[in-house]
């Protein structure tokens, strides 16, 4: 059995890392760890037999009384500002929530499993992007571990400096960590702020889906359960030290995705007429194309414009492999947003792209 402590297990991939592990391993005790700010929802956590303390992660003493009085021996480390958009219109708080806030952690953890001699077993798990690793041409090789860091984004860069810190607290002091970088991450319970949950809603909401650029934009799509498993494969049996690509082997154009959510609005509506009276500005309510919501928009400050994933080392060593294609991972995300209508409608005020 053992002490988990989840920070930012109030957003999406944290929510359902939680869920999943509770599953996974119902022996252990959680505690979450959430400042609760825009994208942090209670609502996440409810029916799952977790304990949610509303803190922020640069409370190095609040860490450090939790991971002592709590006896925590794991924590793992979603919490962070992970939005390009915000990050280059207000990069500060990427900067505080993600390099100070994991130097916070990573102190308070240094502290009680190290510098206090609990002697315990213990493990700092860090939940990292690939974006990391800069932009890729149409023909280069995906990403691998050994890529060289080339953060093109505020956020990006403030990831890659938390990454740093990880591996200095390893290399320095002996805490035993491991990191993982993730492409992109879709499926329940994410923010309507990122393409996929944002594109779903204004589609069946009739709102324009803004496409920044041409549209071309290639990113690896992961399922979040997928996710989550390659996590707990990596708390279960990952070396101490080392770092691990998580990937859903779904490289993707953003248009084909968009592309994707557009026929799957406009069959559904086919299938299921209720949706009509659900969602009556919706384009497929009145027999039209989904499609004639896209609109082309400028293009972001220094897009990237392709992100692959090697996932070799994670499958060799690990046993990992996604289970889902886009198709199937995705048909089952419209098929929970239009189940769950009570979760998402509230945080659509004021909502923009």
């Amino acid at each position: 059995m053992a002490n988990l402590m989840v920070t930012g297990g109030a957003g999406f991939i944290g929510a359902n890392f939680v869920r999943h592990h509770r599953r996974a391993a119902p022996g252990d005790s959680v505690i979450v760890l959430d400042a609760l700010t825009y994208a942090g929802n209670r609502a996440s956590l409810e029916g799952i037999d977790v304990e949610l303390i509303e803190g922020d992660i640069c409370d190095t003493g609040l860490v450090g009384r939790l991971i002592a009085e709590r006896g925590i021996d794991t924590i793992v480390h979603f919490a962070a500002e992970s939005h390009v958009d915000r990050s280059i219109s207000g990069p500060d708080a990427f900067v505080t929530t993600n390099v100070v806030g994991t130097h916070s952690l990573l102190m308070a953890a240094r502290a009680a499993w190290l510098d206090q001699g609990s002697g315990r077993p213990h493990r700092f798990h860090h939940v990292s992007t690939d974006e990391v690793y800069g932009s890729l041409g149409p023909d280069d090789p995906a990403f691998t571990e050994t890529t060289p860091y080339a953060p093109n984004s505020p956020y990006s860069a403030s990831k890659a400096g938390s990454d740093y810190l990880v591996r200095a607290y390893h290399h320095t002091y002996g805490l035993q960590t491991t990191t993982s970088n993730c492409s992109n991450n879709y499926g329940p319970y994410q923010f309507p702020e990122k393409l996929i949950p944002l594109f779903l809603i204004n589609a069946l909401e009739g709102r324009a889906l803004p496409i920044y650029g041409d549209g071309l934009n290639v990113r690896d799509w992961l399922h979040v359960e997928d996710h989550c498993h390659g996590i707990e494969l990596i708390l279960s049996a990952g070396r101490s030290g080392e770092t691990y690509n998580i990937g859903g082997g779904q490289e993707m154009p953003n248009l084909s995705v968009i592309d994707e959510i557009c026929a799957a609005i406009d069959n559904i509506f086919v299938d299921d007429r209720s949706l009509q009276l659900r969602y009556p500005n919706s384009p497929a309510a009145r027999g039209r194309s989904t499609g004639e919501l896209k609109a082309f928009v400028v293009d972001r400050m220094g897009h990237d414009r392709r992100y692959a994933v090697d996932e070799r080392k994670i499958r060799d060593e690990l046993g990992y492999a996604p289970g889902r294609d886009f198709s199937s991972g995705f048909t089952q995300t419209l098929h929970w947003y239009l189940a769950n209508e009570f979760w998402w409608r509230p945080l659509m005020v004021n909502q923009k792209r």
